[in-house]
């Protein structure tokens, strides 16, 4: 089997993580941090790709680390229209709707495409991202809402979701991802709960639209009743209630906190607010879970955690008391998403998998009678 080497870039709010791959053996990695105010100056995201390059090659030139003989820039694919999961070359089209946050998410994933094309282009190699944000491989049924013309879509943590699931069928399982049916669940500063069904995304929640558990700061599913009557008793704005689901919800709105580690210190030490609300997220996790395994008909393969709080043994343990009736329970603390760029990346060049083009267009466009 021939060699390649891999370099993964994922651009956050105030850092960029980087990692050097050989096949998928991570070599080198580092968390570039930013200073906020810095990056302030700029008025456009894309606007700081200049200075976000710059520093990440200074701190390669300091560790000696050369990047002349990497075949493969892996960016974090943010800003682009919803598309089926799978690893994507890096075209023009694909480059523009990330330079203009074609999908109208303003973040900084969106500058992954962007630093994986200056780089391939400085150092002649190939450009890719793997499983964007913006995946959508929902089934029909999963779409359609009470409301015509307003149909559903899904913002989840695709990247780690399906490379847990990769991963788990080839070490666990002994199959391919294809071959298999999962609940998977990344939970960490938002929690995304989702079925896979042979290898397709076909059911999960919009966590960026307020749908499914609570988390640190996002609000999870609330009443829609509810939420008018507490727009207007609060006066809130529109900008106010879009906050609430990706910022200032979950355990923010209650104690004005967003670290679970030291939620269940305060629950720990008799904060039975703290306690309730630790538990209160756990079990709308385990009900979110309940509803993907009727989606899936109840022939669930593996009920798969990863996120940054399954370190948590608790939440662990409640999860598996609760949901392993429906199918064993498998905890990956953390995330694999530096590790999932590069395999993605690795299964294209081994020709595992075709690389995909980005069409440009909507993955899903409607109903014949919207």
């Amino acid at each position: 089997m021939p060699s390649y080497k891999i370099f993964a870039i994922n651009p956050g709010s105030t850092s960029t993580k980087i990692a050097l791959f050989e096949d998928e053996n991570c070599v080198y990695s580092k968390n570039v941090s930013h200073d906020a105010a810095e990056l302030a100056k700029y008025e456009n995201l894309s606007d700081q790709l200049p200075y976000r390059r710059d520093m990440i090659l200074s701190l390669l030139d300091e560790a000696g680390i050369s990047l002349e003989d990497v075949d493969v820039f892996v960016g974090r694919g943010g800003g682009l229209l919803a598309m089926e999961g799978g690893t994507y070359g890096v075209t023009d089209i694909l480059l523009d709707h990330a330079k203009n946050c074609a999908n109208g998410v303003i973040h900084p994933a969106s500058l992954g495409p962007q630093l994986a094309h200056e780089f391939a282009e400085k150092y002649h190699a190939k450009a890719m991202v793997v499983n964007p944000p913006d995946v959508d491989e929902l089934q029909d049924l999963a779409r359609m809402t009470g409301i015509k013309g307003v149909n559903r879509v899904i913002h989840l943590h695709a990247l780690n979701l399906k490379e847990t699931a990769i991963r788990h069928s080839k070490n666990v399982m002994g199959k391919k991802y294809e071959e298999c049916n999962y609940i998977v669940c990344h939970i960490g500063g938002g929690i995304s709960v989702s079925a896979h069904r042979h290898g397709k995304m076909v059911d999960g929640y919009d966590i960026v639209g307020g749908e499914g558990p609570m988390a640190p700061t996002r609000c999870g599913s609330v009443s829609v009743a509810d939420l008018l009557a507490y727009i207007k008793k609060s006066n809130l704005e529109i900008a106010d209630v879009k906050k609430l689901c990706t910022r200032t919800g979950g355990f923010v709105s209650h104690v004005g906190i967003s670290d679970a580690l030291e939620l269940t210190n305060r629950a720990k030490n008799g904060d039975k607010y703290a306690e309730m609300l630790w538990n209160t997220m756990i079990y709308q996790i385990e009900k979110c879970i309940g509803s993907m395994a009727a989606v899936l008909h109840g022939k669930v393969d593996g009920i798969l955690l990863g996120g940054g709080m399954v370190h948590n043994k608790d939440l662990v343990q409640q999860i598996t008391d609760t949901c392993s009736f429906i199918a064993p329970v498998t905890a990956y603390p953390g995330e694999f998403e530096m590790e999932a760029m590069a395999s993605g990346a690795v299964r294209v060049l081994d020709g595992e998998e075709e690389l995909k083009v980005y069409s440009g267009k909507q993955a899903w466009t409607g109903f014949p009678w919207d």
